[in-house]
């Protein structure tokens, strides 16, 4: 009988289950990743990724949910490093840029996910709204600090940012949202 498998076995798995299907969702969508290749990429049997994630669904979920931890926790670390809360709200939009510039960039994730599979998955779409609602959450109490009436559209400036740099593939939409940013701040601080 082959031992047991233990609790940080599982986790590494797990982890590194997650890490492959982030990367291949990512960058090919959900629906054009079967489970065979995601065996064939993590070198992990197929039953032990059903024990792991008894659902496709269930690893979407997972994968979006550990991206937003990873992806909000970061822009939280760029923005803290700024002293001046006015300047914090800018360097938002700089961090955007960053990303949107990475080798790679698709978009944002959970839109990409959504698009495809929310309509249809109940539990993708909380998934998605949780994020959506989170990200929202953080500009505003970062805007509020400095210009409340300006938090929502700035966060739409942000969102939309993200879209149009997903569609366009132009990581300078970072930088015109960040122009649009500073307009707001100036005529409502």
């Amino acid at each position: 009988m082959p031992a047991a498998i233990t609790q940080e076995q599982q986790d590494q798995d797990r982890g590194a289950l997650l890490d492959v299907a982030e990367h291949l969702f990512y960058s090919r969508g959900v629906q054009a990743v079967g489970m065979d290749e995601l065996r064939t990429v993590s070198g992990l049997p197929l039953k032990r990724i059903y024990r792991l994630f008894p659902t496709k669904e269930s690893l979407v979920v997972a994968m979006l949910e550990r991206r937003d931890r990873r992806w909000r926790e970061s822009l939280a670390a760029h923005v803290a490093k700024v002293p001046d809360a006015r300047e914090r709200v800018l360097a938002m939009f700089d961090w955007l840029g960053e990303w949107f510039a990475e080798p790679g960039f698709r978009g944002c994730a959970w839109a990409n996910v959504h698009g495809e599979l929310g309509p249809s998955s109940p539990a993708i779409a909380a998934a998605v709204r949780a994020h959506k609602r989170a990200f929202h959450d953080q500009v505003v109490e970062l805007v509020t600090a400095v210009a409340p009436p300006a938090a929502e559209p700035i966060h739409l400036l942000a969102e939309g940012a993200i879209l149009v740099a997903g569609i366009h593939g132009d990581p300078t939409a970072a930088a015109t949202a960040r122009t649009g940013a500073r307009a707001l701040l100036d005529t409502t601080s």
